[in-house]
Order: C-alpha cells, then sequence, then structure tokens
C-alpha cells in the first residue's frame, strides 16, 4: 500500500509539472504578441528549476501543500491589499494559471505608451531655434547683408566667417542673446571709456526678437557694430586725412572674419574686444587720465588756466648787446629771460632771447631790439590758453592720434625714436627703456613738421644742404632779385640742370644750416633731424621755428648713443665724430635700422605719472575735436580722402641759361636772370658747359632738405 502512495504522489507531481510547463508556454506566445514597449516592463516569472527529490518526509504529508509549494512561482506579484485572500483547497486541486493581464505597476514607474504608438511622432523645430535662425542668416547673407553691413570689406568677411561655420548664430543661441552677445553689448556701451562713442556702434535690442527672422537681423546688426568698433579701436575714427595734408602712416586694419573667429573662441569677450586699442603705455596713460577727468578726482581738479596778460616795451632808441637802459626790464619780463629780470644790462642772456622772437616772427634776425621787433612784441597784448572744459576733448583727440601709430614701435631691440612736436622734445629708447632725451627745435606754424613713421638708416657728417623748391621759390630766388649776392654771403651756390631745374645748396661746413651732423630716415615730407649753428633757439621754451625738420640741441650726444646700439664694437665717441668734421660728406650705415616716430601729443602723462598739455600749434587738436563733435562729418570721417599733393617739394625750372656758368660748371645768377624776373627777353638753351656734374649724381643724390 505505501507503494502505491508513493507512486500516486509521483504521478500527481509529474501532472502538476506537465500543466506547468504548458501554462508557461502559453504565456511566452501571449508575451510575444505585446508591444516593445510592454516587453521592457518587469513582468513577474515562474520559478522553473527542477523540483528537489521526494524525501520520506513528504509521505503522509497533505497533499494539497505540496501542490502549492511545486505549482507557485518564488516571486508571486505584489496583491493587492483590498484583494481578498486565496482559497488554499483551489489551489491544492488545480495549479496556479498566469493571467494575461499585466501586473500593477509600481506608481513611481512611468506608464507605459499605449501599444499604437510603435514610433516616436516627428517634432517641428522650434520657430526660434539656432537651426531657424542659421537658415534665416543663410538667406540674409546671401540675398540683404547689405541692409546690414554698409562696408564691402566687413560684408565680404561676414560671409566668409558665416559660410565656414555653416552660419551658426555668434550672438544667439536657443532664440535669446547668449551670453558673447551680452558681454559685447555691455562692452560697446561703454567704450566711451577708450575715447570712442559708443552712438557709433548701436546694438539691437534682443529682448524684442520674437521670430528667427527678427534674431537673425538682429545678429548681422551686432557683427556690424562689433567690426566697426574693432576697426575704430585699431586705427582710429577719424582717418588722418581728414585733418592735414602733412600727416601719413601705414593704418593696419583689422581683417573682418578674424575679427569674429577671435571673438568666437575668446574664453573673455570684453577683453578680447579691448585689444583692439593700442597696446602702448602712452595710451594706456591717457585711458586713466580720462577717467579720472570724468570722475572728477585729482586730475579734474587742477586750476583753471586764465588768460595771461603780455608786458608792454616802451618804444626808444635800438638796443644792442652792451647797452643799459630801464627797458631792458620790461624786455626781460617779457621774453621770459632767465635770472635776474631787474637787470637793466642788455646782455648775451637778452639778446639771444630777442633772437628767437624775430625768428619766430619771420624778421631779420640780429638780436637787436629795433623799431620792427618791437611793433611786433607788442603787437599781440594777449595769450590765450587752454580752459579746463577743454581738456577732456584734448585727451580723446590724443588717445586717437595714437590710433595711427604702429602697434610695434620698436625693432627687434625694442628699440626707436620719439619725436613730440609740442613738447618740442625727443627720446630716444633702448629696450623698451628711456635711453636718452633732448631739446629740439621743430617747424613753425606755417611749415609744420608732418607726422609720420619712418626707419633712420644712416647717419652724415659734414652734410650738405640741398634747399626743398619752396624756398627757393618763395625766399631765395626774391632774394636774389633784390640782391644778387645774398646767397653767396650765405654760403649758398646755385646750379641749373639742362631740363632748367634750379639747385640752391650749401657745401659742407661750420655755417652750414644743417651743422655738422644729420639723422637721415627717409621719408615722403623730406625732413629729417640736424645740428644747428643757432643755438640760441633752445634757450626759448616753446620751439617752432624751422622750415619742418627737428634741429637736435646735442647732436654729437645723440649721434653717439645711436651709434652705442647700432655699432658697440666701434666705440664712437664725441671727440671721434668731431675729428670727422671737415668739407666731405662721410655716411654711417646702420645695420638695424631705428624707427622715428614723429608725434603730436598736445596731452600725455610724463615720467612722474602727471598729466601734462601742450599748445596746439598747428590747429591739429582743434581740426579733430571740430570733426569729432559734427554728427554728419563723424559718421564719414574714417573714410580717406585724396590729397593732392604737395607743390613745395616740385622742382624749380627756369628757362635754361638763366643762370650763367664758369668753365668749371659753376652756376651764378647773370643778366638772364632779372631778364627772366622782371619779364625780359629769354635767352635759348645755352650749351653744356664743360665740366658739368649733374648735381642728381652727387653722394647726396641732389636730395632736397628741409630745416
Amino acid at each position: 500500500m505505501k507503494r502505491i502512495g508513493i507512486d500516486r504522489l509521483a504521478a500527481s507531481t509529474a501532472l502538476g509539472l506537465i500543466l506547468l510547463l504548458a501554462a508557461q508556454n502559453d504565456r511566452l506566445l501571449a508575451q510575444e504578441q505585446k508591444s516593445e514597449q510592454q516587453i521592457e516592463q518587469a513582468v513577474p516569472m515562474p520559478d522553473t528549476d527542477p523540483l528537489p527529490p521526494v524525501t520520506a518526509n513528504d509521505v503522509g504529508t497533505s497533499v494539497a501543500p505540496a501542490a502549492a509549494s511545486t505549482d507557485a512561482p518564488k516571486a508571486e506579484p505584489k496583491q493587492d491589499a483590498t484583494a481578498p485572500a486565496a482559497d488554499p483547497a483551489k489551489a491544492a486541486s488545480a495549479p496556479t494559471v498566469e493571467p494575461k493581464a499585466e501586473p500593477k505597476q509600481d506608481a513611481t514607474a512611468p506608464a507605459p505608451e499605449p501599444a499604437k504608438a510603435a514610433t516616436a511622432p516627428v517634432v517641428p523645430p522650434s520657430p526660434t531655434g539656432n537651426v531657424a535662425v542659421a537658415d534665416k542668416l543663410r538667406e540674409l547673407v546671401g540675398s540683404r547683408l547689405d541692409r546690414y553691413v554698409s562696408r564691402k570689406p566687413d560684408r565680404e568677411g561676414v560671409e566668409t566667417y558665416y559660410k565656414a561655420h555653416d552660419f551658426k548664430p555668434l550672438w544667439v543661441s536657443d532664440g535669446a542673446l547668449n551670453a558673447r552677445g551680452k558681454a559685447a553689448v555691455a562692452y560697446i556701451v561703454q567704450v566711451d571709456n577708450v575715447g570712442l562713442n559708443p552712438s557709433d556702434y548701436p546694438t539691437p535690442d534682443f529682448s524684442a526678437a520674437t521670430t528667427a527672422d527678427a534674431l537673425a537681423a538682429d545678429e548681422l546688426k551686432l557683427t556690424d557694430a562689433v567690426l566697426t568698433y574693432a576697426r575704430h579701436a585699431q586705427i582710429g575714427q577719424i582717418n588722418f586725412t581728414r585733418v592735414a595734408a602733412d600727416i601719413q602712416f601705414n593704418l593696419v586694419p583689422p581683417v573682418p572674419a578674424e575679427v569674429l573667429t577671435k571673438l568666437a573662441e575668446a574664453s573673455d569677450t570684453a577683453a578680447a574686444l579691448d585689444s583692439y586699442n593700442p597696446p602702448q603705455e602712452g595710451f594706456k596713460a591717457l585711458r586713466q587720465a580720462l577717467a579720472e577727468l570724468r570722475g572728477k578726482g585729482a586730475v579734474a581738479d587742477l586750476p583753471e588756466e586764465k588768460p595771461v596778460a603780455r608786458v608792454h616795451v616802451p618804444e626808444g632808441k635800438i638796443l644792442r648787446v652792451g647797452m643799459k637802459d630801464e627797458r631792458v626790464i620790461a624786455l626781460r619780463k617779457r621774453l621770459d629771460v632767465a635770472g635776474d629780470k631787474n637787470n637793466t644790462l642788455y646782455d648775451e642772456a637778452v639778446s639771444d632771447a630777442v633772437k628767437t622772437f624775430q625768428t619766430e616772427a619771420d624778421l631779420d634776425v640780429d638780436g637787436n631790439l629795433g623799431p620792427a621787433t618791437l611793433r611786433a612784441l607788442n603787437g599781440e597784448q594777449h595769450e590765450v590758453r587752454r580752459p579746463k572744459a577743454n581738456r577732456i576733448d584734448t585727451v580723446i583727440v590724443n588717445m586717437e592720434r595714437w590710433r595711427w601709430l604702429p602697434r610695434k614701435l620698436g625693432n627687434a631691440d625694442n628699440t626707436y625714436v620719439m619725436v613730440n612736436v609740442p613738447d618740442f622734445t625727443l627720446k630716444l629708447v633702448h629696450n623698451g627703456k628711456l635711453d636718452w632725451k633732448t631739446k629740439i627745435v621743430a617747424g613753425k606754424p606755417d611749415k609744420a613738421t608732418p607726422m609720420t613713421s619712418a626707419d633712420m638708416k644712416f647717419i652724415t657728417v659734414n652734410p650738405t644742404w640741398n634747399v626743398p623748391p619752396s624756398i627757393i621759390e618763395n625766399e631765395y630766388l626774391p632774394a636774389l632779385q633784390q640782391d644778387p649776392q645774398a646767397l653767396d654771403r650765405i654760403g649758398l651756390k646755385v646750379e641749373q640742370a639742362p631740363d632748367g631745374t634750379i639747385r640752391i645748396y650749401q657745401p659742407p661746413g661750420a655755417g652750414n644750416a644743417l651743422g655738422r651732423i644729420r639723422f637721415n630716415f627717409p621719408n615722403k615730407f623730406l625732413v629729417y633731424q640736424h645740428d644747428t649753428p643757432d643755438k640760441y633757439l633752445f634757450a626759448k621754451e616753446k620751439r617752432a621755428y624751422s622750415h619742418g625738420c627737428m634741429r637736435v640741441q646735442d647732436p654729437l650726444v645723440y649721434a653717439t648713443r645711436l651709434l652705442a646700439i647700432e655699432l658697440p664694437k666701434e666705440h664712437y665717441t664725441p671727440a671721434r665724430l668731431e675729428s670727422m668734421f671737415g668739407s666731405d660728406e662721410i655716411n654711417i650705415n646702420f645695420p638695424d635700422p631705428i624707427p622715428v616716430h614723429l608725434t603730436y601729443q598736445t596731452a600725455f602723462v610724463d615720467e612722474n605719472g602727471k598729466l601734462q598739455f601742450r599748445d596746439d600749434v598747428y590747429g591739429r587738436d582743434a581740426k579733430m575735436i571740430e570733426i569729432l563733435k559734427s554728427n554728419s562729418e563723424r559718421k564719414v570721417a574714417d573714410i580717406a580722402i585724396e590729397r593732392r599733393p604737395d607743390p613745395s617739394s616740385k622742382p624749380v625750372r627756369m628757362p635754361v641759361g638763366t643762370f650763367a656758368s664758369d668753365r668749371y660748371g659753376n652756376y651764378n645768377s647773370g643778366s638772364n636772370f632779372f631778364d627772366w624776373f622782371f619779364g625780359g627777353p629769354r635767352s635759348e638753351v645755352a650749351p653744356r658747359p664743360r665740366g658739368y656734374v649733374n648735381p642728381r649724381t652727387t653722394n647726396n643724390n641732389g636730395r632736397y632738405y628741409w630745416r
């Protein structure tokens, strides 16, 4: 009987396993028909591991629990707390069959998508998204770019940049102004800190742009503002041709596409924009001074400059060196002669001061106080000085002129020469530090020293002075008309070429107008630096007396300093250079040319950190301030204008034979000169004299030089 019970138990167990496997197979088939989303849900599965073998303990045990333990899976689905409890008797008589309905999901799990949503729906792009804005940019750049960017070079740069970046916006992200754009706008609205006018760089209001069209248009407007700012910051908002004809610099504007690329890659947008301003310390110092002036700081509290009444010198007899007269006291005060102002002696110091004034007033220079000099002294009673209200404008135009200069002032050794005409000084900078400084005499107001940059290539000892054509025509020919021997007395020679060109020159010597040494930096204005026999001019505070060149107070020291840098192994000294004085020109070439910058700094910060102002000798400040304060002129101020060639450099020609020559080829003014000057008969072409030397083949190439 026990054996029969065991067999029945085994059969019952086998039957339960067969039914269990059949039910599991049905569940698998049903699951294959479910959607992909339902399969991914966690579905409880029955335990299919083989049952353990029946032991003796199983005999006599109720069949129902055994069946329950083998049919039910190990991990039952979590039952609802409100569901009725399962009936044990039913569980014992029939195996558990998995229902087809899905088990109840956890409340925290995401709800499964409907079975019909087998693929994701197509979502239309945002009307202000990056892709939509890029599409509009492509359209605007391709057909309507001139509406937003006025300059052709800028349009070409914009097209190059945006095409290279598949028209991805630079300033816009996700339908709004991005961080880069916000930084650019914040910087541009405050460019008055660097001497520019924010109204010249209008920025759009991105908050009002609600469509891709509007965002693309604002993108291009901001791009145009940024490119215009970068150009003005680097080369100036005023082109130098609009100021005067005697200014020449090589302006290098930034490349528009490179500007945009730099800003796109920059981690600091404001710093990238600021980098387009001049890097020189002189500009940075004026920038700080401008902030202090506007901030009512220490600089702004400088006392107001008042007009100064000039001292009147009474009339009387001619005064000369050695004479004593009470009028000398007034003369000393009028000319600000150093020393005792109450000294009545007309000494050398007074005479030198009178010579300086006579030179400035274009009078005969003899150092005596005669009627013509006295009238000129008393002719202008007041000297008007710079008002305080004009100082900010003066600083701004000086910052503007810094933008015309090269970004790199020096050569490989950071050596250069800086001339400041209104300050009448010359500085030699070596290795970026001040090496030497001296006084200069610069051009008269009507014969201004030009503004330019050029390379000094050599020094000439014992120079020949070739008189510029304008001086020949305006000064020396009229002098010859009055006195045929006038040029001979001052050591000038006259030659006439076969084509009628007149050359007047002064051979080397102690009395040469260029002195004993000339510093050559070839430039279109034919100016240079040189020695001078008129040393008395350096006693004057304001030294605008030359025809445009710069006369150096200590030329031998200057030359020694330059040669110590260029030819250190030659050990040049002032004494050695002086030993070279003679009648023949000697050129000392520089192996590494030194840049020379002729500047016009009426406002600058000196070595002690103090803001300095100088007189507007040539009216350049007034002209630039006028442009900046005129909205109409300022809008076109960065466009260069054509200037007529300077007629002063055009050679002077006369009928051939106007100047006779001797058998050595030396020309002298003869009767033909006066016939020509007074309209008399003019000679035909004269035969070339024997021994003639073309002045254009001389060792100085017949170049004309100002002095």
